[in-house]
């Protein structure tokens, strides 16, 4: 199993394509619309090969029959970290182009938070999950800001 940091900020699927000496993939524009990432800027990666699992030890392939098959997630796009109805805390980061809120939460999935201000820190109820992004409504405001 992976260990996936809390600090992780995008998931997504990509080809690495190779030329003269340099290797480039492609970033969805989904990444940057949903401020996962922003042009220019510096990131570190990880890449993950997918379609099968590589042991790392030195144990003879006989052994290795409890080896699991390849995860659902590599098989497809990962599932949404949140659930409708439920109900979380959560930090603004900032805000977006209509206004609301934006947080991230695990692997940087965003939730969309009507009348959040960056810094706030509210509990929240998760009304509406789609593949990329979630719609939340305020159930206590952060009690810094009452």
């Amino acid at each position: 199993m992976v260990d996936i940091p809390d600090t992780l900020r995008s998931v997504f699927t990509a080809t690495i394509e190779s030329e003269d000496g340099s290797c480039t993939f492609e970033v969805p524009a989904s990444e940057v619309r949903h401020d996962a990432i922003q042009p220019g800027e510096t990131y570190r990666i990880a890449v993950l090969e997918t379609g099968h699992t590589t042991a790392l030890s030195d144990t003879p392939s006989a052994d290795r029959s409890s080896e699991t098959s390849p995860t659902t997630q590599e098989q497809g796009p990962p599932e949404p970290p949140v659930e409708e109805g439920e109900i979380r805390e959560v930090t603004i980061e900032t805000i977006g182009d209509q206004g609301d809120g934006i947080a991230k939460v695990d692997r940087g999935y965003v939730v969309i938070v009507p009348e959040g201000q960056p810094g706030d820190e509210p509990t929240v109820e998760i009304e509406q999950v789609q593949q990329n992004v979630a719609f939340a409504t305020i159930v206590e405001p952060d009690p810094r800001t009452l």
